[in-house]
């Protein structure tokens, strides 16, 4: 086969692929293909083949089964190792599906389960954090009309991912929770004691607060993910005329200690030291704090770019509509993908949300004066959102 035929094939099997994992479509980069196609070629039996020649006139029947043999070890083998690649080299599908026993409520824990998931507002319109799971130590800069925002990393964990950043969710969302269970006590005028400053939730209470499933695995990255967020600092320098605040070089968590661990030495139970800006917007803050609620199912969207999309979504539609040119959503993004990769993978985001319904709104790329943007539109409105609009400052 020519190298053009084998790309043909493999995007071939790619799609075929997407479609039966109901993962986004894609169109293969080329740095993909050509892993695929070295991938193909080391699990070529190789010596195999080079024997083929010769022993087709020599032994025949040899020749056959050697030929019979490659086939079955290539069928065999190979299915499992290229579904493997293919899971690599594609994006997941929308939204996963929610673990087992998602939403039951532990009697042994603090009940904030049911507490609406909470984000700043003021880092809701850009991604503190790399939306991909691949390391990544280069800082990212935003440059906006009202503000300038960087986030570093530290050099030996790397940037906060998006799914690291559920922790910070979780931890703003407790925050919440118990502040406004301190307001409705000092509205009956009592002197309830403020919300503590370092709270301790256990690895179970996180990962079932973010729909996660409670396998070795995701109790083992948790520390990892609490280095990245400890490690990852954020500026926002306000320009003239901005409304936002000025946040000087501020982590994510302040930090954080563990106080226990099971028996198969992952973290039990953990102390998280909430830092002094989220502190203080939550609980501190004159009026309305500055935070939006989320849909629960936020958790379960399985891209990177799905989750900075519905959060963009959450600040500047709100219940109402937004549109941004694919352009801006590439550099709020913070993503390094050069702009046609970035506008394939928006695209198949958008397509792939008109099968699997995006949480909340809905998405489409309409044409605009300079090229194509994308829509937001709320659906409607949700128990969550309006059981808690006395507590939001909402940016529609």
């Amino acid at each position: 086969m020519s190298l053009h035929e084998r790309n043909d094939y493999l995007q071939k099997l790619a799609a075929e692929f997407s479609e039966k994992t109901e993962r986004p479509a894609i169109l293969l980069s080329k740095d993909a293909l050509a892993r695929l196609r070295r991938f193909y070629l080391r699990r070529s039996l190789a010596d195999l083949e080079r024997g083929k020649t010769d022993l087709s006139v020599s032994d025949p029947e040899l020749a056959a089964v050697l030929r019979n043999l490659g086939e079955t070890i290539k069928d065999t083998e190979r299915k499992t190792d290229v579904i493997g690649m293919l899971k690599s080299e594609l994006p997941g599908p929308l939204l996963r599906e929610a673990p087992a026993g998602d939403g039951q409520l532990s009697l042994f824990v603090p009940v904030i389960y049911d507490a609406p998931l909470k984000d700043d507002v003021n880092l809701m319109d850009v991604a503190p954090f790399t939306i991909s799971k691949n390391r990544r130590n280069a800082g990212i800069r935003y440059e906006l009309n009202d503000c300038i925002i960087t986030v570093d990393g530290s050099a030996e964990h790397g940037l906060a991912t998006v799914f690291d950043y559920d922790i910070f969710l979780h931890m703003m969302s407790y925050l919440a929770e118990e502040t406004r269970r301190y307001r409705i006590e000092e509205s009956k005028g009592r002197r309830p004691d403020l919300p503590p400053r370092v709270y301790r939730p256990s690895a179970a209470h996180i990962l079932t607060f973010c729909r996660r499933s409670s396998g070795g695995k995701q109790y083992k990255s948790l520390e990892a993910a609490l280095d990245r967020l400890a490690g990852t600092r954020v500026k926002i320098v306000p320009l003239y005329g901005g409304k936002r605040r000025e946040i000087v070089n501020v982590p994510l968590i302040d930090k954080y200690r563990v106080v226990s661990q099971t028996s198969n030495g992952h973290i039990d139970h953990v102390e998280i030291y909430i830092p002094s800006w989220v502190y203080d917007s939550v609980v501190r803050e004159k009026g309305a704090p500055q935070i939006l609620t989320l849909n629960p199912d936020y958790f379960l969207i399985s891209l990177g770019l799905g989750r900075m999309v519905y959060r963009l979504a959450r600040r500047a539609a709100g219940r109402g509509e937004a549109r941004y040119s694919i352009e801006e959503v590439h550099k709020r993004s913070g993503s390094p993908q050069a702009l046609p990769q970035f506008t394939q993978m928006l695209k198949q985001l958008v397509a792939n949300s008109n099968t699997v319904p995006f949480p909340d709104y809905d998405l489409k790329l309409v044409e605009g004066r300079n090229g194509q943007l994308l829509h937001m539109l709320f659906r409607g409105e949700t128990e969550e959102t309006v059981r808690d609009q006395p507590l939001l400052a909402l940016a529609s």
